[in-house]
């Protein structure tokens, strides 16, 4: 066993680091099994080299919270651990979910970069081809957030945009006509959790599915919120869809800038914000390539197939012979 001390001599910083009754304190302690002690002004930590370096990494990193911003918060203690956790090998590293869910976890190089911005950002973005993981692992971290009591709430948004077919065809009240719009994020949470409690979750409204088009004035608060199919947003929509962030709120945004159902003439929200945002401090972007592909092995060769080919679509198109 090792020993190392951390000394404090501002008493201020002592209270916020060890917070309310030293429950920030036995956070660290009990996550990364190092004993961790007061006396004095001096943190006296004790265990393996490992531990050890690990405690001091999220002490140091939760003291420069508190002198930049003069508190401290319990999500900003737990997402300093999460990460010190993460840094070991994020594509080994399971997702956190509830006891009878399903495991989840990275499996590529590409996916373990998606899921450490989401651990590291309020704001992502992803952008990346269809079967790469950007829904599925989104609304993993959302239930891992959800579990951790990092957010109360989780909200996933998708654009009611037709590729294709006329909305207004469809049969069935507004409900039933965005509903296979929606499927495709309760099919990920169905993965994840058993039906039943999925079905409870959204009966108390701590899971909301909702189209794009119902987030106008709303401010969601301590709420993970991720929206899917972003690239068939448009600018106004995308700013209203991120001007809905709340106090505590985490969100991520998904798309696949090669299947936009736009109009020729509309500029995509995703590629937008994109440009415009990525410098931010707290704004992460990640691209997703054909390798991080997951799904059956022919989606990858068909994604490969287009992707080459996108070029020469009307290549095929005979020029009329005249006679």
């Amino acid at each position: 066993m090792s020993k190392a001390t951390i000394t404090i001599e501002d008493p201020e910083q002592v209270r916020l680091l060890l917070g309310a009754q030293d429950q920030f304190l036995r956070r660290v302690r009990e996550a990364i099994g190092a004993q961790v002690v007061l006396r004095g002004d001096e943190l006296l930590l004790e265990g393996t080299d490992h531990q050890i370096e690990r405690c001091r990494d999220v002490l140091e990193d939760l003291q420069g919270i508190i002198a930049k911003t003069g508190e401290l918060k319990e999500t900003q203690v737990v997402r300093a651990i999460e990460q010190s956790l993460f840094d070991d090998g994020p594509s080994d590293l399971p997702i956190d979910l509830f006891d009878k869910a399903k495991k989840v976890k990275a499996r590529t190089a590409g996916q373990s970069a998606y899921v450490d911005a989401i651990r590291k950002n309020d704001l992502v973005f992803c952008s990346g081809p269809a079967g790469c993981g950007k829904t599925y692992l989104a609304v993993a971290m959302a239930l891992n957030a959800l579990r951790k009591e990092l957010v109360r709430k989780i909200v996933l948004v998708r654009p009611a945009v037709e590729a294709g077919e006329r909305l207004g065809f469809l049969p069935g009240d507004m409900l039933a006509k965005v509903n296979p719009y929606l499927r495709p994020l309760l099919d990920a949470l169905v993965d994840m959790l058993d039906f039943e409690q999925v079905k409870r979750y959204m009966e108390n409204d701590v899971i909301e599915i909702v189209p794009l088009a119902f987030m106008r004035g709303r401010t969601l608060n301590d709420t993970f919120i991720i929206l899917d199919e972003a690239q068939n947003t448009t600018i106004t929509q995308m700013k209203m869809f991120l001007t809905r962030m709340g106090e505590g709120s985490r969100i991520v945004v998904n798309g696949d800038e090669t299947q936009i159902d736009l109009p020729g003439h509309v500029s995509s929200g995703i590629i937008d914000a994109i440009r415009r945002l990525s410098q931010i401090e707290g704004v992460a972007v990640v691209k997703l390539t054909g390798r991080d592909i997951v799904r059956h092995r022919l989606v990858r060769e068909i994604v490969s197939a287009y992707d080459e080919g996108g070029n020469h679509r009307h290549s095929s198109t005979k020029t009329p012979r005249r006679s």
